[in-house]
């Protein structure tokens, strides 16, 4: 059985929520996401799993369908769910993750199960009662899943994914992903997660940025005996089409929260480590995973005030003036040419002036590594510890490569 516990470290997306700042610079939150989403534009017309209905729909004629997906499911201005239903496709259950099957619930906040309101169709919150994938397992025959992720280990939709895949198998469902873009598929970095610190932000031994969709994630996790006692199960990926590992994809719709826009995903690998540190990386700020920023940090020119908003109830160093740095004004293309840039981490560590307190246990678990902290701590560079994973990021690029559906 999965349990309550399971689930719900499965279904908590570590996705810093929020966004609101005090700095003398005047520009609104709509010129910054515009200007980042105008740098990041697609290089092609994508097509996204769930809009190629002549591969799915066939095969889920005549069954019950459980869909899980929340406000990312869109092809256009069109839900997922209503195109399954346009097509007479039988959906008895939805299941939602963290903000809700609409995206409207803020972070952290208990989503109890209801009924769609559009559709009548049931609706088991996962992030409010992990005991609702057992509930229901009855009430469906295929698993559908149909979420944007941006591809990081600690982003915890593959997670979702993945127990639920353990779940499927459990108790004979098939399986479906309607795949979708990884706006973070340009390239592999990170240390490979050590299994000892498998928790709801890390599940799978893959990098911190693995490359590669849910789809491919999906058929790797199997392939490598990576499910639940490392058995398999009828599971169908459908495809992008028009979509390679360099093309440059801007998400129409905002993941969460305090991912506002492409700037916030692309330095998302490098920032979000903040999260096991005292410092704030911008919750709570206009510029959520763009600056990061401590009230002993007064070597920094920079300043910003984190304050409670929707998304950042209660943010790290909430109310406090923050001195700190800020890379809202750095382009795409700088972020993903820099990969993972410890720089940062090293930088808010020395000017603290914390010493080992700098940490929390948290720091691992989104590292996945218990040695990187000592690294820091040593004195190392950034480019020092890069080179430590350097040999398994190479491996794992070759461990990969069987389950790729996209061409570089």
């Amino acid at each position: 059985m999965i349990r309550i516990k399971t689930l719900a470290m499965a279904l908590v997306a570590l996705v810093a929520m929020g966004t609101s700042c005090s700095t003398a610079k005047n520009q609104t939150t709509a010129n910054v996401a515009n200007r980042n989403n105008a740098v990041a534009a697609n290089d092609n017309k994508v097509i996204v799993g769930a809009a190629r209905t002549n591969l799915y729909v066939k095969q889920l004629k005549g069954k019950r369908v459980a869909l899980l997906s929340n406000q990312t499911g869109m092809v256009g201005d069109k839900h997922t769910l209503d195109i399954m239903l346009e097509n007479g496709i039988n959906v008895t259950t939805i299941f939602s993750p963290e903000h809700g099957f609409r995206g409207n619930a803020d972070a952290g906040e208990k989503v109890s199960s209801s009924v769609d309101e559009k559709t009548g169709i049931p609706i088991a919150s996962l992030y409010g009662d992990g005991k609702q994938m057992e509930k229901n397992m009855e009430r469906f025959d295929v698993i559908v899943i149909d979420l944007q992720d941006v591809g990081l280990r600690f982003y915890t939709y593959y997670v979702t994914m993945i127990n639920m895949m353990d779940a499927a198998i459990e108790y004979g469902k098939e399986f479906v992903v309607l795949d979708r873009p990884n706006p973070n598929i340009m390239y592999v970095d990170g240390p490979i997660l050590d299994m000892s610190l498998k928790s709801g932000v890390g599940r799978l031994p893959i990098p911190t940025v693995y490359g590669m969709t849910m789809g491919e994630l999906a058929k790797m996790a199997m392939g490598e005996g990576w499910l639940k006692d490392g058995k398999t199960l009828p599971l169908t990926v459908v495809p992008c089409d028009n979509y390679t590992r360099h093309t440059r994809y801007a998400l129409p719709i905002a993941p969460s929260p305090n991912l506002p826009n492409m700037l916030s995903v692309y330095l998302y690998p490098s920032t979000c480590y903040f999260e096991g540190t005292p410092v704030s990386l911008g919750r709570g700020t206009d510029w959520p995973f763009q600056v990061y920023g401590h009230p002993d940090m007064k070597n920094h020119k920079f300043s910003f005030t984190p304050k409670s908003r929707f998304g950042a109830k209660t943010p790290p160093c909430q109310d406090q003036l923050c001195y700190g740095t800020d890379l809202h004004n750095l382009t795409a293309d700088e972020v993903i040419k820099g990969q993972i840039n410890l720089q940062y981490v090293i930088d808010a560590y020395n000017s603290t002036n914390l010493g080992d307190k700098f940490f929390t246990r948290f720091f691992d678990l989104l590292m996945g590594r218990k040695d990187i902290k000592q690294m820091i701590m040593d004195g190392k560079s950034a480019d020092e510890i890069k080179a430590t994973w350097a040999d398994d990021v190479a491996k794992f690029k070759v461990q990969r490569k069987p389950y790729l559906l996209y061409k570089d």
